[in-house]
């Protein structure tokens, strides 16, 4: 399989961005360029509800500037379109003609409807949530979603975002005072009123997509000195959002534009999103907010691509895939015995472990992903995987999972996980330490029988009595010389987390 480029390219009512993904010879995907350009064409609708000239002639110079990334990228394939501020435009037809002609592209006009759907897609495949309320503030239009078993329910697209917001009720000085914010208020409220749905499911989290909710995560995350840098998938109170917009809306423009978390070409329109951001929480009453990182261009991209199956049934299975597969120095075969091994112990041990269900997921993922800092030096693989798992998007679990799988992948000793997740120690009590300890043993122990990476053992056999743990090959293919010395040698540190002493069944060939 070749490798293949795509590039998406979003003509939003705040920003024109492309994004360039790669699907490798691997069968793996990623973003290997991208590029993002302020446009506020909500704010730059005339009077008569068209987009000036002026306007239009940037807009082209952007998308030009945008193929000419694609084109240094052998990009085969550009799919590009437009929001609300396109298809609110009075003149779209000729702006749209203009970008085909001046260009080649041909621009799809996304409906509200259409828009939320693929801003579903995108989140739906980057989280592990069943039931929620999925919210896009974009500059010129907001979607509110109701997705129930992960299928979407209803969609509703208000003709209003960040951008049209503060043009309407900001004054010259660019500040939404008290009674703006009110008659603001009215607005958002009378019209989310008038959907019946949206106060149907309360108790559900709200998921946040697009730039206004990607802002509040950053800022928030500053605002707590929060350790871990990702915004996907991160949780805020209702409470904690609220504190945030009082303090935001009663700091003036010059000074919120330094805000920690928060760009300067945002600091303006980060009132009326965050507005409309509370509001909805409060009609919807929600139990709190989620980021996610990935929207509607991601949803573009799995339409895209797999335009047969676009939504993925586990996106944590799918991510772990994509990992590995960006990662081929990994011995795939031994990865795979490692991971049945892994698998095979953790429940045959159940009974002395007593550890959550949701372990096993953990262990599932670190014993996929324990090789890949071989990409970059066998040597030190286990430290180079600690860093690759942390830094990947590996969807599907929460922050604190990512670092407990990083850790139990790159396990070594005690004292190199706390080092390890230092800096991150205020997301983990003493009870997870606990749980990284175990399975990274654990992971150690299915490695060790493996030791020769040849997959000797077709069928392992466990039983314990007082403290022993008898690992019996009911089928091997070859001596387990390696292996036996191997499980000998961890078989101290295992028995001081386990009070079991591992011992690999003389019994060869079976």
């Amino acid at each position: 399989m070749t490798e293949h480029r795509i590039g998406i390219i979003d003509i939003g009512s705040n920003s024109v961005r492309l994004v360039v993904y790669e699907r490798t010879s691997n069968g793996a995907h990623r973003v290997i360029d991208g590029s993002k350009r302020p446009a506020r064409l909500s704010e730059r609708i005339d009077e008569q509800g068209r987009l000036p000239d002026e306007a239009l002639q940037e807009l082209l110079e952007t998308i030009s500037h945008f193929q000419l990334i694609c084109a240094h990228n052998r990009v085969g394939q550009i799919r590009a379109v437009a929001t609300a501020a396109i298809r609110n435009a009075s003149n779209r037809d000729d702006v749209l003609e203009a970008i085909r002609s001046e260009t080649g592209i041909a621009i799809e006009l996304l409906s509200g409807e259409q828009e939320a759907s693929f801003g579903f897609l995108g989140m739906i495949n980057a989280m592990d949530v069943q039931d929620g309320f999925l919210v896009d503030i974009g500059g010129g239009s907001t979607e509110v979603s109701l997705f129930l078993k992960r299928e979407l329910i209803h969609t509703v697209s208000f003709p209003f975002g960040c951008v049209s917001l503060q043009r309407r009720f900001a004054g010259e000085e660019e500040e939404i005072g008290e009674e703006a914010m009110k008659s603001l208020e009215q607005l958002v409220l009378h019209a989310a009123k008038a959907v019946p749905w949206l106060s149907s499911h309360p108790s559900l989290p709200l998921v946040g997509v697009g730039g206004t909710a990607r802002a509040l995560g950053k800022i928030h995350q500053a605002a707590a000195k929060y350790p871990f840098t990702q915004t996907h998938n991160y949780p805020i109170t209702g409470e904690s959002a609220e504190e945030l917009f009082a303090e935001l809306h009663g700091t003036p423009l010059d000074k919120r534009k330094k805000a920690p978390g928060l760009s300067k070409d945002r600091a303006d329109v980060i009132i009326p999103g965050l507005a409309v951001l509370k509001l909805l929480y409060r009609l919807l009453k929600s139990s709190h907010y989620r980021i996610c990182g990935a929207g509607l261009r991601d949803g573009l991209f799995y339409s895209t691509r797999f335009p047969g199956r676009p939504r993925l049934s586990d996106p944590l299975s799918f991510s772990l895939q994509n990992i590995s597969a960006l990662h081929p120095a990994a011995p795939v075969q031994h990865v795979m015995q490692v991971n049945r091994l892994s698998l095979q112990l953790y429940d045959e041990l159940r009974p002395v472990h007593l550890l959550a269900n949701r372990s096993r997921v953990l262990l599932d993922a670190a014993s996929t992903l324990f090789r890949i800092g071989a990409s970059i030096d066998y040597y030190d693989y286990a430290k180079h995987s600690f860093y690759l798992i942390v830094n990947s998007r590996l969807n599907g679990v929460s922050h604190r999972e990512i670092l407990m799988i990083a850790a139990i992948a790159s396990y070594k000793n005690k004292s190199r996980v706390r080092q390890q997740l230092s800096e991150y120690k205020e997301l983990f009590g003493e009870s997870d330490f606990d749980v990284v300890y175990k399975l990274g043993s654990l992971l150690q122990l299915a490695v060790a029988l493996d030791r020769s990476e040849t997959g000797s053992i077709g069928r392992l056999e466990t039983s314990h009595a007082g403290s022993l743990l008898v690992l019996d090959p009911v089928r091997s293919s070859g001596p387990l010389t390696l292996e036996r010395r191997e499980v000998d040698g961890l078989a101290s540190d295992f028995k001081k987390l386990w009070g079991l002493v591992p011992a690999l069944s003389e019994t060869d060939y079976r």
